[in-house]
């Protein structure tokens, strides 16, 4: 029996509208691939993610940076207590097949840095940040999905074919 896929969902505790949304959006469709959402467990793009994946019946996993399952998001299928503070992002992205970045904030920059260093998993933004190089051209390896559909569609096209339920 195959690994589940995991996918990382990552973005700001203080999320606009439209994050939100989004990753709420995202959490459903994870969740109708059969993808296991691993997230950062507390608020905003977490708590949508989480319970977007919740009401389609996903597994969802949150990775706490303190050292109690205080702040986690009550959509939570499994709560991850690291005592890791940021640190924590590092657990996040190397526990993921593919990773979705929604909105913007510094800590989902840096899980978006982890994720392009780690290499050899799809890495997704969506709505968030664009990183350019030292000439002004956007960064290889980071797709920019123009909605939730396409930001799934992105991350789940890693999975292999036999891993497909």
């Amino acid at each position: 029996m195959p690994s589940p896929y995991q996918v990382a969902v990552c973005g700001p505790r203080a999320a606009t509208e439209a994050e939100s949304v989004a990753a709420r959006r995202v959490g459903e469709l994870l969740a109708e691939q059969g993808a296991v959402i691993v997230c950062g467990g507390g608020t905003g793009v977490m708590a949508e993610v989480a319970a977007g994946g919740r009401s389609r019946g996903g597994l969802v996993i949150g990775v706490r940076p303190g050292n109690t399952r205080d702040g986690a998001s009550p959509d939570l299928d499994a709560v991850l207590v690291t005592n890791m503070g940021e640190a924590r992002n590092a657990v996040i992205v190397w526990s993921a097949d593919a990773v979705i970045v929604i909105g913007g904030s510094w800590g989902t920059l840096s899980e978006l840095a982890l994720a392009k260093r780690r290499g050899g998993v799809p890495v997704i933004s969506l709505g968030g940040w664009t990183i350019l190089d030292a000439n002004g051209q956007p960064v290889a390896g980071i797709d920019v999905a123009d909605s939730p559909e396409h930001a799934v569609e992105l991350a789940m096209a890693g999975r292999s074919a036999g891993d497909q339920q």
